[in-house]
């Protein structure tokens, strides 16, 4: 029964995530198109609510092409290598107290884990296509993702130091008997939270990967059909973890009044990838050297002073 219980699950949270996708792309257009004075999508459906829909159906239904000379068992694999552990690591989200599917003692340790296998994805699907815009393109990514994981990792370590625990469920718990969110007390960890996030996610203004000016597409520049569309879901997918694991980390998970618990877990992630979707459409791209210099001059002994601040504020409370 354990086991048909996870397939069920498994199998829900994968068609939820998917419909999630698809709007989330819509809503993304249309607070772009609105910031940007523009019209946005709205040929397909009551005010383009299908646009997104029949995006997908034209990109499934594209010719699936294979370079002659590319590689071609990793060039088949890089799109899922790349989309399954952003899937995977929601196993350990809890959506509400009584709606998750693993409660791990590890879970921040397993969500970093694995989470980090999608750059060799990436680099699998770039090194692959044997074309050179690729090839550089999944170096910029290897680069800024590796760079971006560490301040990343260390903006979660005063949570968890806060809360003495690895384990998502028991970190919204200790936020409840403290009475506060841990965006309060770790505001500094939460800004380099979000700001590594983004460049982890090749967001604009991080994304370089993907810069056309330079490098046409970048990493997928060889990538049609649905090969192609597993790497923007993979992307969609993991900006949806990102937000959910941010919002169990320092927004309170579920934690709320009045409303039941997943509906306020929901609007907190909306509200972290609107303000995603906002820098997008505000901000210009940056320079690689301006990217890779911030993240190891700047972000990183930031959030190793936010660590040390926040263990010796825990050790003089006892």
């Amino acid at each position: 029964m354990d086991l048909v219980n996870m397939i069920i699950y498994a199998v829900t949270v994968l068609g939820l995530l998917l419909g999630a996708v698809t709007y989330a792309i819509l809503f993304e257009r249309k607070v772009i198109g609105y910031m940007q004075v523009r019209i946005g999508p709205n040929r397909h459906g009551p005010w383009g609510l299908l646009q997104t829909i029949a995006d997908v159906m034209k990109l499934l239904m594209k010719e699936d092409i294979i370079p002659s000379q590319a590689d071609r068992k990793i060039f088949m694999i890089a799109p899922i290598i790349a989309f399954a552990p952003a899937y995977m690591v929601l196993a350990v989200i809890s959506w509400s107290e009584n709606i998750y599917a693993a409660d791990l003692n590890i879970g921040v340790l397993y969500f970093i884990g694995i989470s980090s296998i999608t750059t060799i994805g990436v680099l699998m699907g770039g090194w692959s296509s044997n074309n050179k815009y690729s090839l550089m393109g999944a170096m910029r990514a290897v680069a800024q993702m590796v760079s971006y994981e560490i301040p990343l990792v260390l903006a979660i370590i005063g949570v968890v130091i806060l809360a003495g625990s690895l384990n998502l469920r028991d970190i919204v718990f200790a936020q409840q008997d403290l009475g506060v969110w841990f965006i309060i007390p770790q505001f500094l960890g939460f800004v380099i939270y979000m700001i590594a996030a983004i460049a982890e996610l090749n967001r604009s203004p991080f994304d370089l990967p993907e810069a056309e000016s330079e490098l046409v597409s970048g990493y997928h520049t060889e990538y049609s059909g649905f090969r192609m569309a597993f790497f923007m879901l993979a992307e969609y997918v993991y900006a949806i973890a990102i937000a959910a694991l941010a919002t169990t980390l320092f927004l309170g998970g579920w934690l709320g009044p009045v409303l039941p618990g997943i509906v306020w877990f929901l609007l907190k992630m909306c509200l972290f990838m609107f303000i995603w979707f906002w820098l997008r459409a505000t901000l210009p791209r940056v320079r690689v050297d301006q990217l890779m210099s911030f993240g190891w001059k700047v972000l990183i002994p930031l959030a190793l002073l936010n660590i040390v601040i926040t263990a010796v504020i825990k050790v003089w409370m006892g």
